[in-house]
């Protein structure tokens, strides 16, 4: 299959590192020009240094504002794909997760993606094409017990694509998320040193992890972020013109369901 995205700018939020920044590379890799962002004007500009080429643009803001967004709007004030990669994480007591923890939760997992998601739709609608997606987790539908605030933000998630999907019906814009499982980042080291004794080495705390803590796993390995953006670019191509509206997994079989 060609993945062709020439003459196509796509923003990722979130995209200095992890699995933001394997999607952003992944995107330009075919072809597209895309807008990277972060908090930091300065790790914007040391990811795109990092990056090479000439195919990023550089993109910050604090995107769960309303002041970071019109400095990312005002960066890139039209796209045509539109990828919502941004997400925090982290596992808490459910009892002592705040109400100021469920808003933060919230506002970046959430509100963040329906922002950008009006300023850019109605853009995309009028020049009939256009790909939106949302990284979803595993967490959305098997909420787990040590993040509930996490989960339920996910789950929100899939709620938001749909609803898109069907305010964006016939315009050739298709609406997605993308359901990624276990994957290692460095943010997961960190989180699954949280839950595994920190003074294992890392390939038997990570086997430790899918063991205690993920076992549901077909694959029974973390995800890398590549594997991500593979989905993630091909949903975003041409190709994907009739895949809208969908929950695609890229969980490694963790989610027990015969559904997509």
């Amino acid at each position: 299959m060609q993945l062709d995205l020439s003459g196509k700018t796509a923003l990722v939020t979130g995209s200095t590192q992890g699995i933001g920044a394997a999607i952003a590379t992944g995107l330009a890799a075919a072809g597209a020009r895309v807008a990277i962002n972060g908090r930091s004007a300065g790790k914007v500009a040391a990811a795109i240094e990092e990056f090479g080429g000439a195919d990023f643009v550089a993109a910050p803001g604090d995107v769960s504002t309303d002041e970071g967004t019109k400095q990312v709007l005002g960066a890139v004030p039209d796209v045509d794909i539109l990828v919502n990669n941004l997400g925090i994480f982290g596992a808490q007591d459910p009892l002592d997760i705040s109400d100021d923890d469920w808003r933060r939760y919230f506002e970046v997992n959430v509100l963040a993606a329906i922002r950008l998601t009006r300023a850019y739709l109605p853009g995309m609608a009028a020049n009939r094409w256009g790909r939106i997606q949302y990284i979803a987790s595993d967490s959305a539908i098997v909420t787990p017990a040590e993040m509930i605030h996490y989960g339920v933000s996910k789950t929100a998630l899939l709620g938001v694509s749909r609803g898109f999907a069907k305010a964006a019906a016939g315009t050739g814009v298709t609406v997605n998320s993308v359901i990624a499982g276990p994957t290692h980042t460095g943010g997961v080291e960190d989180f699954v040193y949280q839950l595994v004794d920190k003074d294992m080495p890392w390939d038997e705390a990570q086997r430790e992890f899918m063991r205690s803590h993920r076992p549901q796993s077909l694959l029974q390995r973390l995800i890398e972020p590549a594997e991500i953006a593979n989905m993630v670019v091909y949903l975003s191509s041409p190709l994907a013109s009739a895949t809208t509206g969908g929950a695609v997994r890229v969980d490694g079989g963790y989610v027990d369901s015969i559904l997509p």
